[in-house]
């Protein structure tokens, strides 16, 4: 967990508030401009799911988004009803499981990647800076079993559309059948760190899980 102090020093001040959204944006279509040249033997609506850190980046700062009518309060204080328990356990579980799952594949296939200081060493730090933002997240969040369980079934339909329809992001090299269970792993990892780093949403503040 990112220390109480550090995030509410940034989530609380309306200048590090938007320049998080702001980058988390930005982030986002730089990943899509990674992905685009591809993108058209993909159908339009699968997208989300091709582009994994492009849709966590933004999945993040729809996250940090709904924290602008809290300015002026304390993070405590953020608003909370279960459509928001949805939005920040998905971000969360995208963000660490994308942010981990750079780091495996570029070691996975790590003669193809290393030593070049863009494709390995910048990809990799960056990527894992998801799971340091992630971490964020659970300060102002709360989460439900049924956001767990959501996030656990998208993750798992994102595994198979990647690798069972070979829509995985690109790679240097033929992930085989490692990459593949590694990613399945990093799933149910992130499902249970969402679960551990989460405080539940107390149905006093709509933690009925009734839409």
């Amino acid at each position: 967990m990112v220390p109480e102090r550090y995030a509410r020093y940034y989530l609380e001040n309306a200048p590090s508030l938007v320049t998080l959204i702001a980058l988390s944006l930005a982030a986002t279509l730089v990943g899509v401009r990674f992905y685009v040249e591809t993108m058209p033997g993909v159908p339009t609506f699968l997208w989300p799911l091709y582009a994994d850190s492009p849709t966590a980046t933004f999945l993040l700062a729809a996250s940090l988004f709904t924290l602008l009518p809290n300015l002026g309060f304390p993070l405590s204080e953020a608003r909370q009803n279960l459509v928001l328990a949805y939005l920040h356990t998905l971000a969360f579980v995208w963000l660490v499981k994308y942010g981990l799952w750079t780091a495996v594949a570029l070691n996975v296939g790590f003669s193809q990647y290393f030593p070049s200081l863009y494709d390995y060493w910048f990809i990799i730090v960056t990527h894992l800076g998801f799971v340091v933002l992630a971490y964020l997240i659970p300060h102002y969040g709360r989460t439900t079993p049924g956001a767990l369980a959501l996030s656990l079934v998208l993750l798992l339909l994102n595994d198979l559309f990647d690798y069972g329809f070979g829509y995985h992001p690109p790679l240097e090299y033929d992930p085989g059948v490692l990459l593949p269970l590694l990613t399945v792993a990093l799933t149910f990892l992130s499902v249970a760190l969402a679960a551990r780093a989460f405080d539940p949403l107390e149905e006093s503040v709509g933690g009925s899980e009734t839409l």
